[in-house]
């Protein structure tokens, strides 16, 4: 650290890329507009710096060597990168770079490509200066990063099985091998656009030839013109470049006295490495260099020095060298090992790098990028729109039963559940189709409800996403979609029922006039859960609130670490489990005898929150799936571009994944996506121990919900264009950018289980969510009309405020007739209520606290009315045979009559969405029926429109029917 290089200093303080050239032994940084540029005579250091999500720096450091670089200059990039990795900490991997012969990874920092150009410092070359453009070949190879290297202008180095690169003064040209891919053909038109950007200013033709064209097509004559002419392509000559990889088993080799010699062993074990010593790993085409936590500078840069000489008698083959440092191994090192524990007995701690930035500092480095940064404490967002229509079955054998509305929330642990959500997207209905699977169902009903939910997107023509979920690993979307959600123990499932039966198990099915405890979790009232536990002590947790019943005696629980909000969602549950009974308040410590007998008596319980599993650092593979078997590959620094349309990608968050399927990728393999997700889980390809129940979404391309398009800098263009990959990326090329965009129109999703097929518009969605007004005011799982109205028949003093009164039905009522509220008349009820608008809220409603909730994609300039009426209402069926009796009001919908919008018409109208008949009204009817302009109400704020809707229902002055009452509130 004392000959830390001044150079250094600083380095590696935030995230990016920092470069070095050796120069006369010593690193030089070159400015950020030459990044990329390398010249053949010299020798570089790259340090790649990335931010986790954890808040901590991750270093990767590469020496690049070009292809004329002395041998000293080699030799000072090498010990240059171990003592760069010394000043950061010892945790870097250390990658050798040779030109040509270059790592993915590597590759991936400068896409598309790097074209080493002839030239150095040390090499006494002179750097390419300005000159007149030379006509230059290049072959490219690749599919996620391009391998560019220059090849003779000549005929034969062309070939059947590679792309080449022509490029002229006035045009570049493309020659694909017959024997390439789709994918390296797109790949490669990325380096034909850089280099159209880089050495024609932007300004050249663009020509795709096609190995075997007939020389009728201009540009492959123009071509072949090049060549003198064509002429039959020989049969491709094995290079160095193409021999594979020796298949030799791993050699590992001990450093002593920096030398190498072998260890003898009959298999790998992490136990054979000591933490004192060094060690190189040869694999062939790899070679890695291990470095203990407790070996010196001087011992690191002999095991570097160990590892040069072995790979330097094999210029054939080039092989990579490695560094890692003993607790930092890589993926790949720790595969070569017949085992290698999940965690290791070396610690690992902040206290080493602590050492290394006070050395620095005293130094007079700034050391702020070494010491670990706080991460950034968020709460988690469900990146969807939460105002859509949902729909929830509950499998039985190989049936699905369609929930009522009031039963949607609450899943049974021996049964599994299949839901539909159908919400507005960017510029059409996007659908989202799941399965959840409870944690005591049986096998066969879990294999029933994949195939029905696959089905369902299936005759979706696979224009929905679908989702795998395990009870426990509920994704954040899933909460936020369903808002409230009970997990009740036992099932109502005939499967569930026999497998019991059979194992002679008790049932322990839920039931609401037994004892049950329920923990109580969430983050506000659009993300409310009650999980029902074992009803003893030991299930208690002082960072949560719980709801106890044993028939009509209710207790609720507050732990000690339990914040106001926690308690809010307690009452709001309430409702829902228990609602018309007071509950009986126990504070963590001052417990009833009464509250502790029904749990069995006291006895330990944690006080620990169960913390979500974390989201880490998305990793994107493409995948290969034959035969039961699945090959992945890792594209490093991955963008949009990257999802090529014939191809299936597995994005890995830790938490979740999700499983992306082109729209060229063959059938049989898109019905095998869930199952290729599955594969991954089980086989943990980071090594990083993925939970085999960790949920699955399948995305189709053209379809991806935003909570997937957010790991990316998305286009939806891109995915809309015609094509396969190479087409699409040509004619951007070609074109300057401007795709040519596919959009069919998008049919509604299909419904299910004989409801109405129409999908609610924009102005029904905003009334089922929670947080999508600012104005709203909530009392425990109610909507604000419902509030409103029951305050006028509450006493304050005589009973909880959020209790409903006898008069008035629970939310979800199974039925509510017109008598159930006091007649008046309609008038002065609407009267009444409407002036109530106009004034502020009174005393009793302020002092609820409000649930604010900023949602992805929403535009506050646009009114309540542009949201509602003047969207487009794309869900509403209507007849093209308009009948006599239709017309269109002043804002183009269709209306009906009065007398037959009603249910007990005896000429009901059809195909409308009997969620909204209001709309269908005239201005006149609507004004004569709900007291003011259709203008005026619906530019009310949302929750209003439902309580005047709402009002003039229990006045007695019915719209339609009573029923309607039940889907207003």
């Amino acid at each position: 650290m004392r000959d830390l290089d001044s150079a250094f200093q600083g380095a590696g303080q935030k995230a990016g890329l920092e470069i070095w050239r050796i120069e006369n032994f010593n690193p030089v940084p070159i400015p950020k507009s030459s990044y990329g540029k390398f010249f053949t005579g010299d020798s570089y250091v790259i340090l790649k710096t990335t931010a986790s999500k954890s808040g901590a720096l991750r270093h990767d450091i590469h020496y690049w060597l070009g292809k004329d670089t002395s041998q000293d200059e080699a030799g000072a990039a090498a010990i240059k990168t171990v003592e760069l990795d010394a000043a950061l900490g010892g945790r870097a991997v250390q990658y050798r770079e040779v030109q040509g012969h270059e790592t993915e990874k590597f590759l991936s920092y400068f896409k598309p490509c790097i074209i080493p150009q002839e030239g150095g410092v040390a090499s006494g070359f002179k750097h390419a200066e300005a000159e007149k453009h030379k006509t230059r070949l290049f072959v490219c190879r690749g599919k996620h990063v391009v391998h560019v290297k220059e090849v003779p202008f000549a005929r034969s180095s062309l070939n059947h099985d590679d792309i080449f690169v022509l490029d002229t003064e006035s045009k570049i040209f493309q020659f694909n091998g017959s024997n390439s891919s789709i994918q390296e053909r797109a790949k490669a038109l990325e380096v034909v656009q850089y280099i159209k950007d880089t050495y024609h200013e932007g300004k050249c033709e663009v020509a795709a030839v096609e190995d075997g064209k007939l020389m009728a097509d201009p540009e492959t004559g123009e071509f072949w013109g090049f060549f003198g002419g064509f002429a039959p392509l020989p049969r491709k000559t094995a290079s160095d470049d193409d021999k594979p990889a020796d298949s030799c088993p791993p050699k590992l080799l001990c450093i002593v006295k920096g030398q190498a010699e072998p260890v003898e062993t009959d298999s790998l074990k992490r136990e054979l490495l000591d933490t004192n010593k060094c060690y190189i790993l040869d694999c062939g085409l790899e070679v890695f260099v291990w470095m203990g936590r407790n070996t010196s500078l001087d011992e690191r840069k002999s095991a570097s020095g160990a590892a040069d000489e072995l790979v330097s008698g094999t210029d054939q083959l080039k092989p990579q060298i490695i560094r890692v440092i003993e607790g930092f191994e890589t993926v790949v090192f720790r595969s070569k090992f017949d085992s290698w524990p999940q965690t290791t007995n070396v610690t690992v701690s902040e206290d080493g790098r602590g050492k290394v930035a006070a050395l620095l500092k005293r130094q007079g480095v700034n050391v702020k990028g070494l010491l670990k940064a706080d991460p950034v404490k968020e709460e988690p967002q469900p990146h969807i729109d939460c105002t859509g229509h949902l729909q929830v079955w509950r499998v039985n054998g190989q049936e699905k039963i369609l929930l009522q509305a009031s039963d949607q929330s609450k899943f049974y642990s021996g049964d599994c559940f299949i839901f539909q959500y159908t919400y507005p997207g960017e510029d059409k209905e996007d659908c989202l189709i799941g399965t959840w699977i409870g944690k005591n169902s049986v096998e066969e009903e879990r294999a029933s409800a994949n195939s029905l939910a696959s089905k369902m997107v299936e005759s979706m023509k696979f224009l929905a996403s679908q989702a795998r979920i395990y009870e426990g690993k509920e994704p954040i979307q899933f909460h936020s979609i369903l808002q409230t959600f009970i997990v009740l123990k036992g099932g109502l499932s005939d499967g569930y029922k026999t497998f019991n039966a059979e194992k002679e198990i008790p049932d322990e099915t839920y039931n609401e006039n037994g004892i049950a405890l329920f923990r109580i979790q969430g983050s506000g009232p659009d993300n409310m859960q009650a999980i029902q536990v074992e009803p003893v002590a030991s299930s208690l947790n002082s960072s949560y609130c719980y709801i106890l019943h044993n028939g009509p005696a209710v207790f609720t629980w507050s732990g000690n670490s339990t914040s106001a909000e926690d308690q809010e969602l307690v009452e709001r549950l309430l409702d829902l489990i228990k609602p018309n009974l007071q509950s009986k308040p126990q504070r963590e410590g001052s417990e009833s005898e009464q509250f502790w007998d029904l749990l069995g008596g006291k006895s330990e319980y944690p006080s620990q929150k169960i913390l979500r599993e974390a989201e880490s650092d998305p990793h994107l593979f493409s995948c290969h799936f034959s035969k039961g078997n699945l090959k992945v590959t890792e594209v490093y620094n991955f963008s949009q571009d990257d999802l090529m349309t014939e191809d299936i990608f597995i994005l890995d968050c830790h938490s979740e994944i999700f499983v992306w399927v082109g729209q060229q990728v063959d059938p049989k393999s898109r019905m095998q996506a869930l199952t290729i997700g599955e594969k991954f889980l089980e086989h943990d390809f980071l090594l990083e121990g993925l939970s085999r129940v960790a949920p699955i979404y399948v995305v189709m391309e053209g379809s991806e919900p935003p909570f997937f398009t957010r790991f990316f800098k998305w286009d939806s263009a891109k995915s809309a264009m015609l094509g396969n990959s190479f087409q699409r990326k040509l004619t951007i090329v070609k074109s300057g950018g401007a795709p040519v965009v596919d959009k069919p129109k998008r049919r509604t999703p299909a419904s299910y289980g004989g409801r109405s097929s129409s999908v609610p518009d924009k102005s029904q969605r905003s009334s089922r969510s929670m947080s999508v007004s600012p104005d709203r005011v909530r009392v425990r799982g109610r909507s604000p009309a419902f509030n409103a109205l029951a305050a006028n028949f509450e006493n304050p003093n005589a009973r909880n405020l959020s209790t409903p009164p006898p008069v008035i039905r629970k939310l979800y009522p199974k039925s509510v007739t017109p008598d159930s509220a006091a007649q008046a008349p309609k008038s002065a009820a609407i009267a009444a209520l409407s002036s109530s608008f106009e004034q502020p809220p009174p005393a009793r409603e302020s002092l609820i606290p409000r649930s604010i909730k900023v949602m992805p994609k929403s535009n506050p300039d646009k009114s309540d009315k542009e949201n509602s009426v003047t969207s487009k209402v794309d869900s509403l069926t209507i007849q093209e045979d308009v009948k006599e009796d239709e017309a269109e009001d002043e804002e183009g919908l269709v209306i009906y009559p009065y007398e037959r919008l009603k249910i007990t018409s005896t000429d009901p109208v059809t195909n409308i969405d009997v969620t909204r008949r209001e709309t269908y009204l005239s201005s006149t009817e609507f004004k004569e029926k709900l007291g003011m302009s259709k203008d005026a109400f619906y530019k009310l704020p949302k929750w209003k429109q439902n309580k005047l809707k709402m009002a003039v229902q229990l006045q007695g002055a019915s719209l339609f029917c009573s029923e309607e009452l039940n889907i207003w509130k």
